[in-house]
């Protein structure tokens, strides 16, 4: 039998992930989703960003679109978690994309400058063209998630199909 290692040792010595927690936000019409240009990067995103040490993503998503866009969101139901694996650069990864509602007036965005260079409202036909594969295949499974009042699970961007086995309940 191996060494027992004492809690605070075992813990230290599993893998850690990265994590991110963004909103879907919408026009009225819901046919075209907001995204932000950051100026960091070449692609667009959706509002959100990395979760700190010890933060809920609930509490992330709201944190980073305050920052982000200048006002507080009342956030809804989270819609998507995606697994995305590890890569050379980084650590496995996981996103949580929450349902940032409708927004009918976006001049109340004030966009963080210190980030973010622009603001638009995406069409779901043009999402390809302006967001990363995987971050649009996100996008794209919380609409439907929305819609049907469900919760999309993705691996790398993919949504995963899982049988419900039938399980007998207890009499």
């Amino acid at each position: 039998m191996g060494e027992r290692l004492e809690p605070s040792q075992w813990y230290a010595s599993l893998p850690s992930f990265l994590s991110s927690a963004s909103a879907l936000i919408t026009d009225p019409s819901g046919g075209s989703v907001l995204a932000v240009k950051p100026n960091y990067r070449d692609h667009w995103n959706v509002p959100g960003g990395i979760m700190e040490a010890g933060e809920p993503p609930h509490l992330c998503c709201a944190r980073e679109v305050a920052e982000e866009l200048g006002f507080e969101l009342s956030l809804g139901r989270l819609l998507v978690v995606d697994w995305v694996p590890p890569t050379e650069l980084r650590k496995a990864w996981f996103g949580f994309l929450f349902d940032g509602g409708v927004m009918d007036d976006p001049s109340r965005i004030s966009l963080q400058s210190e980030e973010l260079e622009e603001f638009a409202f995406v069409a779901r036909t043009d999402l390809r063209s302006r967001l990363t594969a995987n971050t649009a295949d996100r996008v794209e499974a919380a609409l439907l998630a929305r819609k049907s009042g469900g919760v999309a699970y993705l691996f790398n961007g993919a949504v995963v199909q899982h049988a419900s086995p039938k399980v007998p309940r207890p009499t």
